[in-house]
């Protein structure tokens, strides 16, 4: 429990993966708007859950979502709303 009081580093790769995890996103988030489905609703569902089926095949967007980690993902989300979201 002595962990507890301590912070964490948690280390990435997201420079290597930032455009890949951009341009896999946005090709997922428009697949999804085209089939009349809540990208967001779809997206966050794949993360948590980890289904493949929250996702679209069409326009082979099931089979990219799946070439990275879901870990990946959501670092170019966070990354993403931090640097053009959050107003310092």
């Amino acid at each position: 429990m002595d962990n507890l009081n301590y912070t964490m580093k948690f280390n990435s790769n997201i420079k290597e993966t930032d455009s890949e995890a951009k341009k896999i996103l946005t090709a997922v988030y428009d697949a999804l708007v085209e089939k009349g489905y809540n990208p967001v609703n779809q997206i966050v569902g794949y993360i948590l859950s980890g289904d493949p089926t929250y996702i679209t095949s069409h326009n082979n967007a099931r089979s990219l979502v799946r070439k990275l980690e879901r870990d990946e993902l959501l670092e170019e989300l966070v990354d993403s709303y931090i640097r053009n979201d959050i107003k310092r």
